[in-house]
This record gives structure tokens, sequence and C-alpha cells, in this order.
């Protein structure tokens, strides 16, 4: 018995030994979020009705001021970015090129939003790898996305390279038209794609069926991401390291052209500020509206970056309320640059009554 517990001692004062040699975790390395900052996000995300999820990150300070930033949230066509970074490592790699031709077919068209659709003759459209990567980002085009998602090999191709490349906390969807049917409670058909097919078989399923999917989808969405996990792969993006330079510079540049969304993160900056930024919108069921977000790199006039995602996963608020919300958020920070604690800590409560 006496040997027992003296080996047990012996074992016990090694362990211990080993636990104190190893190397503790340096929290110096990730410096606190302003207060000033969070508190103001806390303020705008607890006045807004709805569920939302927000993240700031501050790329070269490297904090992130957050609120409900690590609870995945529908993105919808945010998910656009990481196909479409996905695409241009292909072209880093060698396995396309942005000259690729693509011939765009009627059967290739998507749900909601297409432009492109508009530029079918006689049902095709012959362009590159580069125009469809411009609709699809820039204008949120679904059918150009899932043109990608299909160039790739899938969205399996995506989800590697999301893990390969350490972008945490982002789930690529499936196709849009797969991803928009499911959400809706419709099996897909090709003839879906054009006039108002989807929204006649959308309103044919029972009420109560396609509450039962859009509540499933909220719970796990697809395409779900958290807003820290969008800022960081952001802030990796505006550092070069998930691209190579060229492909950075470039879907920057079609970030910097987007169309949608010119209310929401856009409408809060202040002079000489710039934006590259990406959208989502989701269906709405009765007055329920559901994934509408915008995330993007917000650029001071002193070439300061910070990475910003306001994502809502589900409001019943008006579309002004929503983008006063996210207008707001881009206030902050913008007031936060500008004249730091003193001009956040001025500010009134958050009130969203009358937007």
């Amino acid at each position: 018995m006496k040997a027992l517990l003296r080996l047990f001692l012996i074992c016990l004062v090694a362990w211990t030994s080993a636990c104190v040699s190893q190397p503790t975790v340096d929290l110096s390395a990730y410096p606190p979020a302003p207060s000033a900052l969070s508190l103001r996000l806390h303020d705008l995300a607890v006045g807004f009705p709805g569920k939302v999820g927000i993240a700031v990150l501050d790329i070269q300070a490297g904090w992130v001021a957050q609120y409900d930033g690590e609870r995945l949230y529908p993105q919808q066509s945010v998910s656009k970015l990481w196909v479409s970074m996905a695409v241009l490592d292909a072209v880093d790699q060698g396995r396309l090129t942005l000259a690729d031709p693509v011939l765009v077919r009627r059967q290739d068209m998507s749900v909601f939003n297409q432009p492109i659709q508009k530029r079918l003759v006689d049902g095709v459209y012959a362009t590159t790898i580069d125009d469809v990567l411009g609709y699809a980002l820039a204008q949120s085009d679904n059918a150009a996305n899932d043109i990608l998602v299909r160039k790739l090999g899938g969205s399996g191709v995506v989800r590697r390279w999301l893990a390969a490349h350490r972008v945490v906390g982002v789930r690529p969807g499936p196709e849009e038209r797969i991803l928009q049917s499911e959400i809706a409670g419709v099996v897909w058909r090709p003839q879906y794609s054009f006039g108002q097919a989807f929204w006649i078989a959308r309103d044919a399923i029972a009420p109560r069926v396609r509450a039962a999917r859009l509540q499933a989808y909220l719970a796990d969405p697809q395409d779900g991401a958290t807003p820290d996990g969008v800022v960081k792969g952001l802030g990796r993006l505006s550092e070069g390291r998930l691209l190579s330079p060229a492909s950075t510079q470039r879907l920057l540049s079609i970030l910097r052209q987007t169309t949608t969304g010119p209310a929401r993160l856009k409408a809060g900056l202040g002079a000489g500020w710039s934006i590259a930024h990406k959208t989502g919108t989701g269906q709405d069921l009765g007055d329920l509206s559901t994934g509408y977000n915008d995330v993007g790199l917000l650029t001071a006039p002193d070439g300061r970056i910070y990475a910003v995602a306001v994502m809502i996963a589900s409001t019943r608020a008006p579309i002004p309320t929503r983008q006063a919300l996210m207008a707001d958020v881009a206030r902050a920070v913008v007031r936060y640059h500008d004249g730091g604690w003193q001009a956040l800590t001025a500010l009134p409560p958050a009130d969203f009554e009358g937007h």
C-alpha cells in the first residue's frame, strides 16, 4: 500500500512539474477591444428589434469588438465572397485563368437576383470567368455564383479551401438555387429560374411547412458564419494572407464596385472613407425577414482598415430600420477612428423608433 502511495506521489509531482513547464498563452498578444466602441455596438444591437450579430476588427491593432460575434448567422449572398476567393485561388494555382471562356446557358440560371440572365441571346452568353466574378460579387448575381461553384467542382471545394487557409467560423452553402429551394420547401426545377415560377411554386407550399423550413434554416444555417469569423477572414484577405497580390487586388477592386446595399454600411461612412463590401439578403415569410447582411473592409483617409460585419438573422423591422443599424455601426467605427473614446461616449443611446 505504501509503495502504491509513493508511486502515486511521484507521478503527481512529475505531472505537476510538466504542467508548470508548459508555455502559457500570452494574453497580451490579443489586445482588448476599446470599451467605448464595444459598448456602442452593444447599445446598437440591444436597441435593434431583431436577432443581430456585429463584429469590428482593427486589422492593424488586432482587436475585435463584437456583439454575439461567435454565433452562426445566415450569410445568404455574403457566401459569394468565399466562392470567389476559392476561384481566385484556383487561378493562383494555375487550374483556372480569369480569361478562361465561360458559356452561360439557360440551364445555368438560378433564382431571385440574376442580372446575367438578361445577357442571354438565343439561350447563351459567351463570356469569361473574370466577367462572371464581377456579376457574382458586384451585382450579387445568383446564377453567376452557381456557375462558379460548378466550375470549382462543387461547394466541397470551397469548404476544403476554407479549412486549408484556416478561415474558421464560416460555412460555404450549396448552390443558391438549391439552398433557396430548401429554405422555401420547394423541390428545385429548372423552369423556376424564369419569370415568377419560383414565387408561384413557393406560394403553393403550406404556410406551416414554409415556417418550419425557415425556422430550421435559421436554427442551423447551411451557409452560416460567425461575424467574428467573417471579419477575421476579411482581415486575412486584406493582409494578403489568402490570395496572391494580384488576386487580392482583383477581388478588392470588384468589391469596391458593389452596387447592392448603398444604404447599409456605406451610408455611415465619413468623407474620405471607402468601402469594399458584400451584402446578403434572405427570404421573407410574411413580415419576417431573414439573412439581411453587409460585411466589408472600411478604409479611413489615413489608410487604416477595419473589417466590419453586421448580420441580421431575423427581424420584423422594416428595411429602413435595418439599414439604419448598419449605417450606425459604420458611423461608430468612423467616430471611434476620428475621435476615439470621447466621440463615442458622447453619443446618445440607440433608438430605432421612427426609422
